[in-house]
Formats: structure tokens, C-alpha cells, sequence
């Protein structure tokens, strides 16, 4: 098994999502739900993918008033995932009250909580239409910082930011990077990606891992050459 590699369920039926589940369950480290599945199946599909045995990522990216995404993230917490994400945009009293409950509520057994830099879904000239006029690295760099300093285990990032988030928020700071493309691959709606052995040699703690394995004929082969591609 390889603890870093998270494999996105992004598929719409239970039948989908545990085919892929047994197929790749003693090759990944954990399994990401996120809205497609989690609205399709529920959190009882969470909680049987954990009686099965795997880790879940449930990546819902919860993002309002701290008073909602504490009780969504408790919530959370009960079915047993091992780590999940909200928004560092939703700012510092959001992911301190999300830091101190989980401890609170979980001590120890808490899940990790990552939280979502830029999505790598959005370049320069997205941020500007947004009416963020920082550079990229910069609207990184910043929002890192807040997260680091509001207690969350670590953050969401694209591979193009790695380095740039370990060298400002230390070598215990989880980093979690998606956008990653087998060689020759097509990066689809991502606009910042990396091969997997790039993302591990600039630093990624976990990489998520979606259509450059989920879409093979065989998904459990193509997670072997990703792996031994690393």
C-alpha cells in the first residue's frame, strides 16, 4: 500500500464507488468522496467504505459562519473519515472554532482537517475576476499562513505550490495536492498540475489521484504504474 496516494470516487452510485474501493483498497492510503458521490449516496456510503476497512477523505469543502461548519465537520467526524476539508477563505475564527471542537469533541482520534488554498481549477486572471488581485503565490502564501496559525493540520494545494507552502509553514504542515497527470496525460480543468514523482519530490504528503487512474479499463494496473512511477 502507498499511504500517500488518495483515490478520488468521483462517480454517482454506490455500486461504482465500492468497485472502485475493492479494486485499489490494499494499493491506496485513503479514498475521497466528495459532492458528485456524497450527494448521490449519502453518509451512509462514508460509513460503509470505513467498515470496509479504507480511509475516507470526505472532501465537501465546507466554507460559511464557523457556528455551521463546526457542527457540519462534528458531523463529519462521526462517520469516521480520516481527514477532510474546509475552506482557508472562510478565515481564521472559521478554522480555529473547526481546530479547537475536533480537539475538543475527538482528542486524538480526530480526523485531519486540510484546508483549501487556490482551487487548481483557477490561474491568475481568475483570482483577478474574482477581485483577487495577489499573485498567485502570494494568495498561497497568505492563506497558508491563516491556516497554519488557526490550528488545521494543513492545506490543499496545486503541485506548482508545494515548495513554496513548505518552506513557509514547516515540515510537520500537511500538504495535499491534486492536478496529478501521468506523463502525456491531459490536465482536463486543471490548470496547475505535476506527475506524480514531481509532486513527491517537491514536497506532497498525499496526492489525490482522480482520472489519471479511475478512467482506465483496469484502474488497479494503472495505480501500480503511477505508483512505480514515483
Amino acid at each position: 500500500m502507498n499511504s500517500k496516494i488518495i483515490i478520488v470516487l468521483d462517480v454517482s452510485s454506490r455500486r461504482d464507488a465500492l468497485r472502485l474501493v475493492e479494486a485499489m483498497q490494499h494499493q491506496a492510503g485513503m479514498f475521497k468522496v466528495g459532492s458528485q458521490l456524497f450527494m448521490a449516496e449519502g453518509p451512509a456510503l462514508v460509513k460503509e467504505i470505513v467498515n470496509l476497512g479504507a480511509k475516507v477523505f470526505l472532501d465537501l469543502k465546507f466554507h460559511d459562519i464557523p457556528n455551521t461548519v463546526v457542527h457540519a465537520v462534528l458531523e463529519a467526524a462521526q462517520l469516521g473519515v480520516s481527514m477532510m476539508t474546509i475552506h482557508s477563505s472562510g478565515g481564521r475564527a472559521m478554522m480555529e472554532s473547526v481546530s479547537t471542537s475536533l480537539q475538543q469533541r475527538f482528542g486524538r482520534e480526530r480526523p485531519m482537517v486540510v484546508a483549501v488554498t487556490v482551487l487548481t481549477s483557477l490561474n491568475g486572471e481568475s483570482l483577478r475576476e474574482v477581485g483577487m488581485d495577489a499573485a498567485m503565490e502570494n494568495q498561497v502564501r497568505r492563506l497558508t499562513l491563516l491556516a497554519r496559525d488557526s490550528g488545521v493540520d494543513g492545506v490543499v494545494c496545486s503541485p506548482l505550490e508545494i515548495e513554496l507552502v513548505r518552506g513557509v509553514a514547516g515540515r510537520e504542515f500537511k500538504i495535499v495536492t491534486p492536478g496529478i497527470r501521468l506523463e502525456g496525460q491531459s490536465a482536463n480543468d486543471q490548470q496547475r498540475t505535476a506527475t506524480p514523482r514531481e509532486a513527491i519530490n517537491r514536497g506532497a504528503d498525499y496526492l489525490v489521484v482522480g482520472r489519471a487512474v479511475t478512467d482506465s479499463p483496469d484502474p488497479s494496473s494503472a495505480l501500480q504504474r503511477l505508483i512505480e512511477s514515483i
